[in-house]
């Protein structure tokens, strides 16, 4: 008992919520083994309540670093214990993702045995595959807080502030216990040998590099990027995990569908042609389309006081995605009738008569 005890005072000392948590967890278990009920009890509330995230997340907001020209915030905070984070991801990424979870919440151990260690995460793919939503789902699984760079704010236009507000972020980051997330990494990560950009920003890549290699000797680091063929070479080698987020299969499709509808989507779920039609016209969507799209259709049902998607629902939303608000109803007509939609239950949805809908499908 002495010995959790002792690790548990160590973490707090060091700024490592994931090993308090960690040795709370078992002193908790061997109070209840040896039946001292009311004070596991005691931890147990201590730990669901995520006392600790609450101090850093106090900590962290009322000493947010600014840009000294703008005085605008270079930080987003976002905090784990005011959401629950559901996640659907390819089975090779998510057991990536969960054995970078496992590195975070092993740090002590792994130290104890004399090995160098490096929490460092570099993300990559498309817009939308779920970047960000992995960033925060790593500080949810962690209890630590995800302090994102805001790169708006970050690139001064005062020679010289760049590197300045990076170092302020690694400092912010490297006082506090966190989870440091550079999103859209390649606006401050490019390569040096880029002809088109500025002595400036190639002098930002060195700043950049050194804040890494100090930050990440006892810090968690997670980057993201859109564009991994811009990065300079030198960045990849700072990131001990390298994640390509790619476009979820079929499976997945079905799984993200079912995640976003939730008991709104039961009933459609549960019909397989139905699911499969809409998994074949989802199927080049990335999660973030499909989300906006499932979003969409549950704000109408919700407003109409309906408590059940319908195909029909989902197929008009992605229409009117795929179309950017700019179509004739004679095109959704024509979209719904080939998407096995009857001209009766047509002339319903869109409130016109059936003689019209036929005359439009005529010609």
């Amino acid at each position: 008992m002495y010995t959790e005890i002792i690790k548990i005072i160590e973490g707090g000392l060091k700024k490592e919520p994931a090993k308090v948590i960690q040795y709370a967890k078992k002193l908790m278990e061997k109070l209840t083994e040896e039946g001292n009920l009311q004070l596991a009890k005691g931890i147990k509330n201590i730990l669901e309540n995520k006392g600790t995230t609450t101090l850093a997340m106090e900590q962290l907001i009322t000493s947010a670093p600014v840009d000294s020209e703008t005085r605008m915030s270079i930080v987003d905070i976002f905090n784990p214990a005011t959401v629950k984070l559901d996640i659907v991801l390819p089975e090779t990424i998510d057991r990536n993702v969960a054995d970078f979870i496992k590195i975070i919440n092993n740090k002590d151990k792994i130290k104890s045995h004399g090995l160098p260690l490096q929490c460092t995460l570099l993300l990559y793919g498309i817009p939308g595959v779920g970047k960000t939503t992995i960033a925060k789902y790593v500080a949810a699984q962690t209890g630590l807080p995800l302090v994102t760079a805001r790169l708006d704010a970050l690139i001064s236009s005062l020679l010289g502030n760049t590197s300045k507000n990076i170092r302020k972020v690694f400092e912010f980051a490297d006082s506090k216990p966190c989870i440091l997330f550079l999103d859209e990494f390649d606006a401050i990560a490019k390569a040096r040998d880029d002809q088109h950009e500025m002595g400036e920003l190639k002098r930002v890549i060195n700043s950049l590099l050194q804040n890494i290699d100090e930050f990440s000797q006892n810090n968690v680091l997670i980057a993201a990027t859109n564009h991994p063929e811009l990065l300079d070479k030198a960045i990849w080698r700072r990131f001990n995990s390298v994640i390509e987020v790619t476009q979820p299969s079929v499976e997945n499709i079905s799984k993200i569908i079912s995640l976003y509808a939730g008991e709104f989507g039961k009933d459609l779920i549960i019909d397989k042609k139905k699911t499969d039609k809409l998994v074949q016209l989802l199927s080049q969507k990335t999660p973030s389309d499909i989300r906006t799209i499932i979003n969409n259709a549950l704000t109408h049902a919700i407003v109409q006081e309906r408590t059940a998607l319908t195909l029909e629902d989902l197929l008009i939303e992605i229409f009117q995605f795929e179309k950017h608000g700019s179509y004739t109803t004679d095109e959704l007509v024509k979209y719904l009738n080939d998407n096995g939609i009857p001209q009766m239950q047509i002339a319903e949805l869109l409130s016109v008569s059936i003689r019209q809908i036929r005359n439009n499908l005529k010609d």
